[in-house]
Parts: structure tokens; C-alpha cells; sequence
């Protein structure tokens, strides 16, 4: 009886809560502007994010040779190069944050020299990686 007695102001307190609702009242312009932000992102296909550069070479030939060797032993890691003249620049990953991509040149630089975090405004959702 005596925790019953105890745990009664609680109780009563929880209830008190509950039966009290929030009303937010919005400025329409406000919520016309919260409606367009969602329908952009929404409609958005990508997303900035960060890439590990393996190698950066004028020889399209040592890209391709690196880019082989690289799928050889990592291939759960999706790896890609893009032709910035006059430089063929190798990227491996895909990371939403720095952090992860810095989980990733890490354990890359054991065997690879020159590695360095590059930033990409047009990764594919679907493209993210969320481990390493």
C-alpha cells in the first residue's frame, strides 16, 4: 500500500502530460517554404559526399592497370575514373562523411601510395557505401 502511495503522484503527474497537446502555429509563407525544401529533396538524385583518389596519371594505360589491380583485391568496393584534362584521376568509394572515407584511405594506404579524400557533389544514393 505504502508504494502504491509513492508511485500515485507519478502516475497522476504522466497522465497530467499526456492530456496536454502542442498546437504549432505556422506562418504560411514559412510553410510554403518548408513544402518546396521537401519536394526539392524529394526529387534530388544525389548527394555530396567524399571518394578516396587512388591515382592521378596522364597514361591511360597505367589507370587501367591500376584500376584491374584494385577490383582484384577489393572488389566489394566500387572504383571509377574520370578524365580531367590532361589527367586520368582513379577514385575509389563512395562516403556520405569524411570520417568514413578516411576509414577507407586508411586501410588502402598499406598498399597504395598517394592516396588523398576528394569531395563529390554527385554521388548516387544508391552509390553510398556505409562501412570501411
Amino acid at each position: 500500500m505504502k508504494k502504491l502511495l509513492l508511485l500515485l503522484p507519478f502516475m497522476v503527474f504522466s497522465y497530467c502530460l499526456m492530456a496536454q497537446s502542442v498546437q504549432v502555429k505556422m506562418d504560411p509563407i514559412v510553410a510554403d517554404m518548408l513544402d518546396q525544401y521537401t519536394t526539392t529533396n524529394k526529387t534530388q538524385n544525389t548527394v555530396s559526399g567524399w571518394r578516396v583518389q587512388i591515382l592521378a596519371t596522364t597514361s591511360r594505360e597505367r589507370l587501367e592497370s591500376v584500376q584491374q589491380s584494385f577490383r582484384y583485391h577489393y572488389p566489394n568496393i566500387p572504383v571509377d575514373w574520370e578524365h580531367d584534362r590532361p589527367y586520368y584521376k582513379l577514385q575509389a568509394g563512395a562516403f556520405r562523411t569524411k570520417r568514413d572515407a578516411l576509414r577507407l584511405k586508411y586501410i588502402l594506404s598499406r598498399e597504395y601510395e598517394g592516396l588523398y579524400l576528394v569531395r563529390d557533389d554527385a554521388i548516387g544514393k544508391g552509390e553510398l557505401l556505409n562501412y570501411y
